[in-house]
């Protein structure tokens, strides 16, 4: 079936409207009517083929929040109407120990996880085509039930991505009540991995480099704020973290948060800048048995229990609403940090405009 998106054609030009191909519904598939998608930066470094692997056109967006509007005749997890989401991963090999843990993210197999959108072509196009469309087919195994409140919808989407990132750590490294967590970085990323840390029952302490940014992070949940280039500030915790989520994208030192970190205890970096940090100082990790480590995302299993943990405790992403042609303008927005906390289309507004 023929589908209204928005796509860039090649890594130097815009995105704009495109008309692409999804597949009819086979067995186990579930068709979804797009009503919203966040913006993650990952769509620009994709869009822009900044990422190694591009292929064009690309299509953006794995924020995907929806509606059922028809499924195949094996599907017995949802039905038309139900609101759904779909985020970073629409299928795996499924057979790898990775996959049989339901840890679908680090798939093993032979070309690893399939994303929403670059993966593999799955009969649709040279590559899979994400939510920057009007409508997308997913098996029934990678979709997400939303039980959220249908006027939160918007705010929803970027949990499919934002949410689940921050999240996933936070569970394995065990934030929770007792336990002192950092989190660098009020962002897209930071701000959500505040309110989950908060809602997980840790002493929850935000780092920023702006101190205009304070109040911003007291009101997300943050019990207590660093500016972490104020080094008498920094002082203050050293050594005394049980947990340190670091969402900054950008390349920057990170001896500064280990020297935080107790015995034992974790730097995760969520954030990936396209440049490396520089190399950490190695005595600053051997004398306290610290850890570096990284996170992506979660399985579809974890995703869910993520995203019923959010609307139990009344999670949504703090989020600006823009019109599908403002996405080149947002892009924009994004690299200056202009946006608290994250763009989200409207997919309405795709109707609007004209396609060949």
């Amino acid at each position: 079936m023929k589908v209204k998106a928005y796509a860039a054609q090649s890594a130097t030009t815009p995105l704009a409207p495109h008309t692409i191909a999804r597949r009819d519904p086979g067995d186990k598939d579930v068709a979804i009517d797009i009503l919203y998608c966040g913006v993650c930066h990952s769509d620009l470094h994709t869009a822009r083929g900044e990422w190694p692997g591009v292929k064009f056109p690309s299509v953006p967006g794995h924020e995907i929040v929806g509606r059922v509007s028809s499924i195949g005749t094996q599907v017995k997890k949802y039905k038309i109407g139900d609101l759904v989401g779909v985020g970073c991963l629409v299928d795996s090999c499924r057979t790898c120990p990775s996959c049989q843990e339901g840890l679908e993210q680090y798939c093993e197999g032979p070309i690893g996880a399939t994303g929403t959108y670059n993966g593999p072509m799955l009969g649709e196009g040279p590559n899979t085509y994400g939510g920057y469309s009007a409508a997308i087919v997913v098996d029934e195994d990678f979709v997400l039930k939303v039980r959220h409140d249908e006027k939160d919808l918007a705010a929803v989407a970027p949990l499919l991505c934002a949410g689940i990132t921050t999240y996933s750590p936070l569970k394995h490294w065990k934030a929770g009540p007792g336990r002192k967590v950092g989190i660098v970085g009020i962002g897209g990323l930071g701000h959500m991995g505040i309110k989950l840390a908060r809602a997980m029952g840790a002493h929850v302490v935000a780092f920023t480099t702006s101190a205009a940014k304070i109040n911003d992070a007291l009101a997300l949940g943050a019990h207590e704020t660093v500016v972490s280039t104020d080094e008498s500030q920094m002082a203050q915790h050293l050594r005394s973290f049980d947990f340190i989520l670091n969402t900054v994208a950008a390349s920057h030192n990170l001896d500064a948060f280990t020297a935080l970190l107790k015995r034992d205890a974790t730097l995760a970096l969520v954030g990936a800048p396209s440049h490396p940090h520089p190399s950490p100082t190695v005595f600053n990790l051997i004398f306290c048995r610290r850890s570096i480590a990284g996170s992506a995302i979660g399985g579809i299993e974890e995703t869910q229990e993520m995203l019923d943990f959010c609307a139990e405790h009344g999670i949504t992403a703090d989020i600006e609403k823009i019109a599908m042609p403002y996405i080149n303008d947002a892009y924009e927005r994004m690299l200056k940090s202009d946006v608290r906390y994250r763009f989200v289309i409207d997919m309405a507004t795709l109707s609007a405009e004209n396609f060949n």
